[in-house]
């Protein structure tokens, strides 16, 4: 594979290892940007003239890499925006499971809302802790992150097929922001109903920008009662008239942000996604096992199986700043050590970092 430092001029002076916190914009995309915004400047109104288009093909990327129909996605400016929107179009008193310590744009928005709120607790047991808290507490909603912002835990998609199977009436509600962009992930094939993410991170696509997709047989479900102007097919049209999918687009959508989302996504495509995703995966395995050697992670990461490409290792504060000092970007959470490897990381940075670490 390419060497992808080229078009991530960070990596030439840091070890970044905190894409959790924040993905790197490719130099390609900056590019885009720049003549984009060289267009707007010189052609004014008339630079809205196509704006659909570009939002239109921003979609159609989406829909394809994500295996959902066009009918099924909204842009959005971030998933908290989303998930607001579901929540405040679903009927009072649904009952709603949640994970304990889950992000907090997660579980704020509904903790917030009066809602019948039950928890499952995240460890190695994760999936056994979900399952007993449905069959203890009959929820309407169980709405999670796929993976955990503190310590990495990737919920099991196979438990979440056998969980649908189980309790079909279960609506699944997920936040994609630490997974997408890391592994390929079908939407048509997933048991979840509802997924979201804000591409800011493992899309590498920079901030305003991300996506929902809503699955047409939940949309009886929700009643969502955000709407404007642009959510309108045309200028005649009624508020009535508004499609389910474009209340979640209300306003004039940025061409500039969501642009970069379909540059984002047509960059890991042009650079081949099945050896990205590949990259990831081994460099994570490699590095659950050299920090399991090195008795740096806690059970609940060490005794999963199947784990993200996040990892939260023991380590306080002062061995945060030694790495800090020696150029190794990554993120104090949740009591220890936050890293985060992406496909443009490699085996040298997991060897600089255990080498500091030792």
């Amino acid at each position: 594979m390419e060497d992808l430092k080229k078009h991530f001029p960070a990596l030439l002076s840091c070890t970044y290892l905190n894409t959790a916190a924040n993905g790197l914009v490719s130099k390609p995309i900056i590019e885009w940007r720049r003549q984009h915004d060289l267009d707007l400047m010189q052609r004014a109104s008339t630079f809205r003239d196509n704006h659909n288009v570009l939002l239109d093909q921003t979609r159609l990327t989406v829909s394809s890499f994500f295996g959902a129909n066009l009918e099924e996605i909204a842009l959005v400016p971030n998933v908290s925006f989303a998930l607001n929107t579901i929540l405040e179009g679903l009927p009072k008193k649904q009952k709603i499971l949640l994970l304990k310590n889950d992000y907090p744009s997660v579980n704020w928005p509904v903790e917030t809302r009066g809602f019948d709120v039950c928890y499952a607790t995240i460890d190695e047991n994760l999936e056994q802790n979900i399952e007993a808290a449905v069959n203890e507490n009959k929820p309407d909603i169980f709405m999670f992150s796929i993976v955990q912002w503190l310590n990495g835990i990737k919920i099991d998609f196979e438990f979440l097929n056998r969980l649908k199977s189980y309790h079909s009436n279960l609506l699944l509600i997920a936040d994609g922001t630490q997974f997408l962009g890391t592994e390929n992930f079908n939407f048509a094939q997933n048991a979840i109903d509802i997924v979201g993410a804000s591409a800011y991170k493992w899309l590498n696509a920079g901030f305003g920008n991300g996506f929902v997709m809503v699955k047409e047989a939940t949309k009886r479900r929700i009643f969502p009662k955000t709407i404007g102007f642009n959510s309108a097919e045309k200028f005649e049209s009624e508020a009535s008239e508004t499609k389910f999918i474009k209340h979640f687009e209300p306003g004039h959508l940025d061409t500039l942000n969501f642009g970069s989302l379909n540059q984002a996504i047509l960059f890991q495509k042009n650079l081949g996604v099945d050896g990205l995703y590949y990259k990831i995966a081994s460099l994570s395995q490699l590095a659950k096992t050299r920090f399991s050697e090195m008795g740096l992670l806690q059970n609940d990461t060490a005794l999963r199986d199947n784990h993200s490409s996040i990892f939260n290792i023991r380590g306080e504060k002062a061995t945060f700043e030694k790495l800090k000092t020696s150029n190794v970007i990554c993120s104090l959470r949740g009591g220890g050590i936050r890293v985060s490897f992406h496909y443009y990381n490699t085996i040298d940075d997991l060897d600089e970092l255990i080498q500091i670490l030792k």
